[in-house]
């Protein structure tokens, strides 16, 4: 994992937790997050904490659940599975207050690597819930071209990457990580350059065509990939990385440093900090945390201090 990037001091306060809401995703990770949940659950009564195990019947009963459940009052709300179970209940958390605890069971699990949380040990995840050690952070919100308002936590992504995903979301065969590769394939042998235009919060326009544009609020998406190595989830910032047109070979060099995030040495890479932007690209949509968001224009910007996160001492 690479070193937090520099900004406001990483700190920390006690919170006494009795009260809890677990919020599973059973879809989440291929059935991983059930074993983790009931794995969770267990640890987490062995401490003393009172569980209150919370299962939609799809994504917006779930949201309606953890909605509920934070009017009430938790001491915390924690999900278990991967980043789409935590864009969901971010949506609920955002501004109230209540801390957020994650038990890793997703296939990217990118929330639970920016906060140094324990993957692949769910005692291990419900013993640092337990343990109630409670840091601030900010959040990203995009406002899309059809009104969409989204709270995210991690990377906002347009362009090939977003293509990539629109495209497996259209195949109707294979399933899982597969449907992905054969997606990135098909996108990859119709790669071209993409007309962006962003707008950053001092005035500055970056008009130019681009393979793709990510904001952060943090480092890493699709699964460990640093792709804003710089973000800090506690500066009141957005990082952008804006990746320059490129041919397929180059592209495809390219790629794999993008998990060490040293791609942003590369000359046709250029980073920005601004803490709000409009972003535009004709025919592109955006997604954040993994999820869909809507099509650009996209206003994004950043909400200092609106989450609370619980977090290893």
């Amino acid at each position: 994992m690479s070193p937090a990037a520099p900004g406001r001091p990483r700190t920390t306060e006690r919170r006494e937790i009795r009260d809890l809401a677990l919020v599973t995703n059973p879809a989440a990770g291929h059935g991983r997050a059930v074993r983790a949940a009931e794995r969770a659950e267990a640890r987490l009564r062995e401490r003393g904490l009172a569980v209150r195990v919370l299962t939609g019947a799809d994504p917006a009963d779930t949201l309606r659940l953890i909605r509920e459940a934070v009017a009430r009052g938790v001491d915390a709300l924690a999900v278990v599975g991967g980043d789409g179970i935590v864009h969901l209940a971010l949506q609920a958390l955002a501004g109230s207050g209540v801390p957020l605890g994650i038990v890793p069971g997703g296939t990217g699990n990118d929330h639970a690597r920016e906060y140094g949380l324990p993957l692949g040990d769910p005692e291990a995840a419900a013993d640092v819930i337990a343990d109630g050690h409670v840091t601030t952070a900010d959040l990203g919100l995009a406002e899309t071209a059809d009104g969409t308002s989204r709270y995210f936590g991690t990377v906002l992504a347009a362009g090939f990457d977003s293509l990539v995903t629109d495209r497996a979301n259209r195949l109707p065969w294979p399933r899982g990580r597969m449907r992905y590769n054969l997606a990135i394939l098909a996108e990859f042998a119709e790669l071209r350059p993409l007309a962006f235009r962003l707008v950053l919060a001092d005035g500055t326009t970056l008009e130019r065509p681009l393979t793709l544009a990510a904001v952060g609020n943090t480092r890493y998406y699709g699964g460990g990939m640093a792709i804003c190595p710089a973000a800090d989830r506690a500066d009141g910032q957005l990082d952008v990385t804006l990746v320059d047109a490129m041919p397929r070979l180059r592209v495809a060099r390219f790629f794999p440093t993008v998990f060490k995030g040293t791609h942003v040495q590369h000359p046709g890479v250029t980073t920005h900090r601004t803490p709000s932007l409009r972003l535009e690209s004709p025919g592109i949509t955006a997604y954040a945390d993994g999820e869909y968001l809507g099509p650009l224009p996209a206003e994004v910007r950043v909400l200092p201090d609106e989450l609370r996160v619980i977090v290893p001492r």
